[in-house]
């Protein structure tokens, strides 16, 4: 990293209002997961909304003021996101060697996400009405025509679900303490035991997701792929299917509380 680059991500650790805004994302975080957890839930009833990212942010655009709430969710998403690349940048001061870019990687992971689905916010409050499943099912038709498709859609699941897999084991070892000061006492073991159970449920969320990615290739079938909201209904499929979602749903309604926890207890 060259020192232009490493003066930037320095400036912005540096900020007071940076690591404000940055905690802010943690709650506007926080918010999206309970917004998604409800409409999880809502689908077992009958519920017909995306139970995913751009059905909570379109659930937020029918409120009164509701474009007012999607840009400031964008803007604090955005800060989140920006706060992640400069500490990717700044890497080299808490790792040595390869364990530097294993660091690098996992920021700028968290960066890129928390940037598009700022930018995803943004769009919602300006007017656009994204449909995920949709756009994942144009995206997988696109690629399933050239030479090598099918290989790549099978990566991105594997990606995913490798994701999935990480949260659970991240939720079962309680990885996230590493990255929070979590006080002792009763709250701090209401904060624990929300992550524990809020990352094992988004990281099943996030492998069942794989898993619809992976088949939907396997099988050379474009409409078979999706977002979560996909996933999530292809878990009704299954035998006992209802009450996994149900699980599901409640496990990122933790992980949505934890995330607004963690706005206040997160090491930045």
């Amino acid at each position: 990293m060259g020192e232009p680059v490493h003066d930037a991500a320095r400036a912005v650790e540096r900020q007071p209002a940076a690591r404000v805004l940055a905690r802010g994302g943690y709650v506007a975080n926080g918010i999206v997961h309970l917004l998604i957890g409800t409409l999880i839930i809502a689908v077992v009833f009958g519920g017909d909304r995306d139970a995913d990212q751009t059905g909570a942010f379109r659930a937020v655009a029918e409120l009164p003021l509701g474009f007012l709430a999607l840009w400031a969710i964008a803007a604090l998403l955005a800060a989140l996101g920006t706060w992640h690349l400069a500490e990717g940048m700044l890497a080299s001061r808490r790792r040595r060697g390869a364990a530097v870019w294993g660091l690098r990687v996992s920021e700028w992971g968290q960066a890129i996400v928390f940037l598009f689905f700022g930018g995803l916010s943004a769009a919602v409050a300006l007017g656009a009405r994204p449909q995920a499943d949709e756009a994942a099912r144009d995206a997988s038709r696109g690629i399933l025509a050239v030479p090598g498709g099918v290989f790549a859609i099978v990566l991105v699941g594997v990606g995913v679900a490798i994701a999935g897999v990480v949260f659970v084991v991240m939720g079962v070892r309680r990885s996230f303490h590493s990255k929070m000061t979590i006080p002792d006492g009763a709250v701090g073991r209401a904060v624990e035991s929300l992550g524990i159970v809020g990352f094992i449920a988004k990281g099943v969320a996030l492998a069942s997701l794989g898993l619809v990615l992976i088949v939907a290739a396997v099988r050379s079938r474009a409409e078979e792929a999706g977002s979560l909201d996909a996933a999530i209904r292809a878990l009704l499929d299954l035998s006992f299917g209802p009450e996994i979602v149900v699980i599901v749903g409640v496990g990122l309604l933790a992980y949505g509380v934890f995330t607004v926890f963690r706005a206040r207890y997160a090491d930045l």
